[in-house]
């Protein structure tokens, strides 16, 4: 069984200094998406040929980011496998 992404980003963060408590930063933000985009594999089946799941949610959370007050890093972590999930389940696509 393959390990969580949570925990693949919680060991590439703490390599790189990052306690996954901090707030996020955008150097933080990096290292978690690199990690999903290689570890998810919602990009082998793009939604309808149209999209692929992960960079989707990625985009939507940076916007969402933007608004909000600060969060963990693991809580965008969270919030990323959430937006992926609804995504991939979503009655639309």
């Amino acid at each position: 069984m393959s390990e969580s992404i949570e925990y693949l980003c919680r060991e590439a963060l703490k390599e790189a200094g990052i306690d996954d408590t901090d707030t996020v930063s955008n150097r933080s933000i990096r290292i978690v998406n690199k990690l999903f985009r290689e570890n998810d594999s919602s990009n082998l089946w793009p939604i309808k040929n149209r999209f692929n799941a992960t960079d989707r949610a990625i985009r939507k959370q940076r916007k969402m980011f933007q608004f909000s007050g600060p969060i963990s890093i693991f809580e965008y972590i969270l919030a990323l496998e959430h937006e992926i999930s609804n995504i991939v389940n979503s009655v639309k696509n």
